[in-house]
C-alpha cells in the first residue's frame, strides 16, 4: 500500500496537484475545516487532482497529520491499494428520525461479496448516530467491522459536511466498504475520563432523548451537577459527558449531551440511553485523557501485522479537545509513539466516534473518546 499526504491552507486548493504516486490512488480522505466546504472548489479541485480516486471526508473541529493536530487547514491522505479494491456509497439523510433507515441503506447499496471493512463518516448534527450505527452493522455480513465517525463544525453543532460520491453535502452519511483478503486492521477506543457523583437510574427516555434521572426531570439534575457551568449549556455539556452502565472496562459508552429543552426539563445526547440503565456523570483530567488516547492505540494494532507502511485514522471527540487545549497534540503524539513510524497518522476531531472498543466486540457510537483505525496490507 502507498500512501501519500499533503496539508493545504484555503489558499492553496486551487493549485493544488499531488506528486505521482507509484500506483494510482483509489481511495482519497480530505478532513478539512468548516471554511474549506463553503462552495464546490474544494471538491471539483480533488476531482482533478485525484482523477482515478473515490474522494471521502467530512467537515472537522481540527485535523489530524502526523504528529499535529492543524486548524484551518484541509488534510488530504491519498492510498493506493496493492491486494484491495474500494466502493463508496451515500445516502441523504432527512432529518434525525432517519438515522437507522440511512444506516440499513448504506448496507444494502454495499456489495457483500469479499467485504472486509467498512468505513463510516456522517453529518455531526440532527443525527442519531447510534440508531445509524447499530442498523449498519445489522444490515453487513457478521464480523465485518465498521469503524469512522461523525463530522464537527468547530464545536459550534450547527451544520456539518461531508464529502462522498456525490460531491459535498451537509445531510448525507457516506460508507467506504473495503474489499479483498489482504487488508491487514486493528481498531480500538478508549477515553480517559473519570466519573463523579452517584450512579442514576434512566427512569425516562426516548431513544437519545433523556427526560428523567431517579423519577427527576434529568435537566434539572444535570444544572444541579454542573453549578455556574449551567449557564453555558449546551456548549458546557461537551465537558461533563454521561457514562453509560457498566463503564469502558465493561463496555460501557460515553453520551455527549448535545442539547436542551427547557420546556421537558431533557437532555438531548449524541446515541440513545435505555429505560432502567444508569449513568453517571464523568470529567476530565488531562494526563488521564492522554492515557486513554495510549490505550486506544496498543488496542488498535492489526493483527497480522502490515507489510510495509500503514495507515491510522484518529477520530477523536471536540469536548477532549475542548478540555485539553494547548497540550492537544500531546494525546496525537502519543498515539503516533506506540503505533510507530511505519504508521502515518490521518484524522479529524469529531462530534461522535465510530468504532468496537476492542476486536471482537460490537461497534457503537462512542462519544468523548480517542478511536483509531489502523489500515496496512499483508
Amino acid at each position: 500500500m502507498q500512501i501519500q499526504q499533503s496539508i493545504l491552507a484555503a489558499a492553496d486548493v486551487a493549485r493544488f496537484a499531488p506528486p505521482p504516486l507509484p500506483l494510482p490512488a483509489q481511495l482519497l480522505l480530505a478532513f478539512a475545516a468548516p471554511a474549506f466546504f463553503a462552495d464546490d472548489t474544494l471538491a471539483a479541485r480533488l476531482r482533478v487532482a485525484y482523477p482515478q480516486a473515490l474522494i471521502v471526508g467530512c467537515s472537522t473541529a481540527g485535523e489530524i497529520a502526523g504528529n499535529l493536530v492543524h486548524d484551518e487547514r484541509c488534510v488530504l491522505t491519498a492510498l493506493a491499494f496493492e491486494h484491495t479494491s474500494v466502493r463508496a456509497v451515500s445516502t441523504v439523510l432527512g432529518t434525525m428520525a432517519d438515522s437507522a433507515a440511512a444506516g440499513a441503506a448504506l448496507a444494502a447499496q454495499l456489495p457483500h461479496a469479499g467485504l472486509a471493512a467498512v468505513l463510516l463518516l456522517g453529518t455531526g448534527v440532527a443525527i442519531n448516530g447510534s440508531a445509524l450505527v447499530a442498523a449498519l452493522e445489522q444490515g453487513l455480513p457478521p464480523g465485518v467491522p465498521l469503524s469512522g465517525g461523525l463530522a464537527a463544525d468547530g464545536g459550534a453543532f450547527a451544520r456539518t459536511w461531508t464529502l462522498g460520491p456525490g460531491g459535498r453535502a451537509d445531510d448525507q452519511v457516506v460508507a467506504v466498504g473495503l474489499y479483498g483478503s489482504r487488508l491487514a486492521l486493528g481498531h480500538g477506543s478508549y477515553g480517559g475520563w473519570r466519573p463523579f457523583g452517584p450512579s442514576r437510574k434512566i427512569t425516562r427516555a426516548v431513544d437519545n432523548v433523556l427526560y428523567e434521572l431517579d423519577g427527576e426531570r434529568a435537566l434539572d439534575i444535570y444544572k444541579a451537577y454542573l453549578g455556574s457551568y449551567a449557564a453555558d449549556l449546551p456548549a458546557s455539556g461537551l465537558l461533563f459527558p454521561f457514562e453509560l452502565q457498566g463503564g469502558e472496562a465493561h463496555g460501557g459508552v460515553i453520551r455527549t449531551i448535545l442539547g436542551t429543552d427547557d420546556a421537558s426539563g431533557s437532555l438531548i445526547l449524541a446515541g440513545n440511553v435505555e429505560v432502567d440503565g444508569t449513568l453517571r456523570l464523568m470529567h476530565a483530567d488531562t494526563e488521564k485523557l492522554i492515557d486513554g488516547a495510549e490505550t486506544a492505540a496498543r488496542r488498535a494494532a492489526p493483527a497480522p501485522a502490515p507489510r510495509g507502511q500503514a495507515l491510522a485514522i484518529l477520530v477523536s471527540c471536540v469536548g477532549r479537545r475542548l478540555v485539553m487545549g494547548d497540550r492537544i497534540d500531546e494525546e496525537v503524539e502519543a498515539v503516533a509513539a506506540i503505533l510507530g513510524a511505519d504508521t502515518l497518522l490521518t484524522g479529524f476531531y469529531s462530534n461522535g466516534e465510530i468504532a468496537a472498543p476492542a476486536p471482537g466486540a460490537p461497534c457503537r457510537l462512542h462519544n468523548q473518546t480517542m478511536t483509531i483505525t489502523v489500515l496496512g496490507e499483508y
